[in-house]
């Protein structure tokens, strides 16, 4: 893994993006990093590759977004979301590298998908039976993939708050699910002296996307950051399915 020079050409590119969108547009295309480092290496060498990336981001950016976020909302995606990461561990015990690249692939297009469907629905609060829901679906889509965020976002999106109080939720809830996941994966033997090894290398990336992130959450429109995201999940997901099938 370490010694491959496209995997050091792509991952900190990745991993880079995954802390800027984690850290300053909702958790909701990080989830492209594992995509890409899913196109070089095995799925799930990519996932726990990733994991204790994301929880460094997770841990650095709590600070800034410190009681910004709306608990209620928080509270009901965390409690949806346990099921959720248990729903997951038992498909990691029965799907293979092929259909975890379709998993990440069609979740990858959904999500563009989503992004682009009239939001009208969105103008109502969804009730709180519904946030379990979407906390469910992003426990479960995080643990195959890390791609919590859409499902997460389409809850919180539907409650009128502001972007930072947002950005704010969506940090405490996917710091709380990802803790809740790194022990299924050690078990699961997701994490490997390899992929500890290059995470370690990588974190200084992670970390400069976190700052990154928070400085732009502020400064850029998002309109622009999603657009290049939209772009790059569209292409991985059609390459994650096509390899997955063919």
């Amino acid at each position: 893994m370490t010694d491959s020079l496209t995997f050091w050409i792509l991952a900190p590119v990745a991993v880079l993006f995954a802390g800027v969108s984690k850290a300053g547009f909702g958790s909701g295309a990080a989830f492209a990093s594992a995509a890409v480092l899913a196109l070089i290496l095995p799925p799930v060498q990519a996932l726990g590759l990733m994991l204790p990336l994301l929880m460094l981001v997770d841990l650095v950016t709590l600070k800034p977004y410190w009681g910004k976020w709306r608990w209620p909302e928080a509270q009901v995606l965390i409690l949806g979301g346990l099921p959720g990461v248990a729903g997951g561990v038992v498909l990691f015990r029965v799907a293979n590298d092929d259909v975890l690249r379709l998993l990440i692939g069609a979740v990858s297009l959904g999500f563009v998908i989503w992004q682009l469907w009239p939001r009208a629905q969105a103008r109502q609060k969804m009730p709180v039976r519904a946030g379990l829901l979407a906390g469910g679906v992003a426990g479960f889509t995080s643990f195959v993939s890390h791609a919590g965020g859409p499902p997460a976002a389409v809850y919180l999106l539907s409650r009128g708050m502001g972007k930072t109080a947002y950005q704010a939720t969506t940090v405490l809830v996917f710091w709380a699910i990802n803790i809740a996941k790194f022990v299924p994966y050690a078990f699961l033997g997701v994490f490997t002296v390899e992929t500890l090894r290059a995470g370690a290398l990588l974190a200084p990336f992670a970390l400069l996307g976190a700052w990154g992130g928070v400085k732009l959450h502020h400064a850029v429109s998002e309109r622009v950051f999603f657009a290049l995201t939209y772009t790059l999940l569209s292409i991985t997901g059609v390459k994650l399915i096509f390899d997955a099938l063919f």
